[in-house]
């Protein structure tokens, strides 16, 4: 068994798409799902990338992606990596895929002097907490994230009436 990381391309642009819908299912989200391909692909693969998106593989066959960004940490004075989304393939756990995602994007992370890694993950799948605790990962338990987004994103970003001269 061969295990390969690659950058994704534009070519990739269905795979992701169904590997994000794949992702959403297993969480149970899918009715969250609202993406639409060209924008994503101008996202991803546009003159202002907003995103990366690293394909996982197994002898040749993609069974799992991570798509990653920079974040900043005035703390640390650096930057660091969000992975917002990791899926293998249920068929394909267990070999070592999930792992290798992780540890790519670890390296990407030191190599592009980076503070750290962090991510977030539901807290009923206990499956992939005890895998990244394996891995040397830790809770953020004073941590909640806080979302806003629709009429409420909307609503604030109308307020904004400061000059940004």
């Amino acid at each position: 068994m061969t295990l390969a990381i690659r950058p994704a391309t534009t070519a990739d642009l269905p795979l992701i798409c169904e590997l994000i819908r794949d992702l959403a299912e297993y969480e149970k989200l899918a009715h969250e799902v609202r993406f639409d391909a060209a924008v994503l692909r101008e996202k991803l693969f546009g003159p202002r990338p907003y995103a990366e998106v690293v394909i996982g593989e197994i002898d040749g066959l993609a069974m799992g992606f991570a798509l990653f960004f920079h974040n900043f940490s005035t703390f640390e004075g650096r930057p660091g990596i969000y992975l917002e989304d990791l899926f293998v393939r249920p068929n394909a756990r267990g070999s070592g895929l999930g792992k290798a995602l992780l540890a790519h994007l670890a390296s990407l992370a030191v190599e592009r002097d980076c503070a750290r890694l962090e991510w977030s993950v539901l807290d009923w799948n206990s499956p992939a907490i005890g895998f990244y605790q394996a891995l040397g990962a830790r809770a953020m338990d004073d941590w909640t994230v806080m979302r806003m987004d629709g009429d409420a994103l909307a609503r604030l970003g109308a307020s904004a009436r400061v000059s940004a001269a």
